[in-house]
Parts: C-alpha cells; structure tokens; sequence
C-alpha cells in the first residue's frame, strides 16, 4: 500500500516496524493543525454536552488539545510503573513535569481523580485507522485504561496519518472515534 507516496509496511507486519514508519511519516507531513483539530472536538464535545475530558500533554509532532482547556475542564495522566503499570488520573493544570516517556505529568502524590467525572478520554498515537485502531508507542498504558471504561473514546491525529488499516492485537481496544484537522468521524467496524 502507498500512501502519500510512501510504501507503508503490511499489516501482517510487525508494531516496532509500523511504528518506526510512523515516526517517519510525522517527520515528512506538515505540522499538525492544531487549531482545527480542537475546533473540530469542541464542536464534537460540546454537541453531546461533555465538558470533562481526559486529554494528553503532547509529545513533538502530536497534535496540540491544550486550547480545550479554555473551553472544557480538562483532565491529564500520569504513569504509574509499580506494582501494575497504568495511568493514573489527575486535574490538567497538575501536570509540572516532564515524565520518562517526555510528556508533561503530574508530580507523584498528585491527588487522583476518578473516572466518574470524566465524560471522554483523547487518545495521542503515532497513527490510527479507519476501524479505530491505534497504533501507539507500545506500553499499552492506554489499552488498559480503556478495558471496562463505557467513554467515548477518540484518537487524535492528522489526516495524513488516519490510515486504511494498521495491525492490532487480541488486547488493543479500538477508539470509538477519530479527529484530524478534516473533523470528527467514527470509526468502520466491521
């Protein structure tokens, strides 16, 4: 498969390999929109009446949400390693440093917060596809997060990244949506 005339690798391929792809492809397209891409989920949010949403400090190349905070009350993670790996979640504006996977988090201690007060969750990724499938940077920190979590769930992304298909695993869970600087779409199944 081409895309943007780029030979993409095949979805029997490997993660690391798609992942490396990835990281390449970002370095090749314009920066994202950052500005459209929270247009688009403002409106998209604020037609179902979420105004709490757990979104993501971006890393380079990733789409900046932070202008939601003016709008919506937003809410960030942190990674936890030990005993089980997960993320933990706490207010945005906790978020004072910069953790092991080089996004801005909150310190340890930060008081957490429960899922009950979140209405959606924004998920970074290196790429997604048309079923909702996201290929991300391989913790499964996310996957876990997700597992048993009845929110709407929408990867965010550049549309030169949404792709036809990506490979997944038996524990990845696919996002129930997809926003790019295009709008908020859902996802194929099927």
């Amino acid at each position: 498969m081409h895309i943007g005339g780029a030979l993409t690798p095949s979805t029997l391929d490997d993660k690391t390999l798609w992942r490396g792809w990835a990281r390449l492809r970002r370095a090749q397209v314009p920066a994202p929109d950052s500005a459209a891409i929270c247009a688009a989920l403002l409106a998209f949010l604020q037609g179902r009446k979420i105004g709490a949403v757990l979104a993501y400090h971006a890393l380079p190349g990733e789409p900046d949400v932070s202008a939601l905070a003016l709008h919506l009350r937003l809410f960030t993670t942190r990674a936890v390693f030990r005993p089980v790996p997960r993320l933990s979640l706490h207010d945005w504006h906790a978020a004072a440093e910069v953790g092991r996977f080089g996004a801005r988090q909150p310190p340890r201690g930060t008081p957490e917060v429960g899922r009950e007060e979140i209405g959606a969750v924004l998920l970074p990724g290196l790429a997604f596809d048309r079923q909702g499938w996201r290929l991300g940077y391989g913790g499964g920190f996310y996957d876990r997060l997700l597992q048993g979590w009845d929110v709407p769930s929408i990867g965010v992304t550049t549309q030169d990244l949404w792709l036809p298909a990506l490979p997944h695993e038996a524990h990845d869970l696919p996002v129930g949506f997809v926003a790019t600087e295009l709008g908020v779409q859902a996802v194929r199944r099927g």
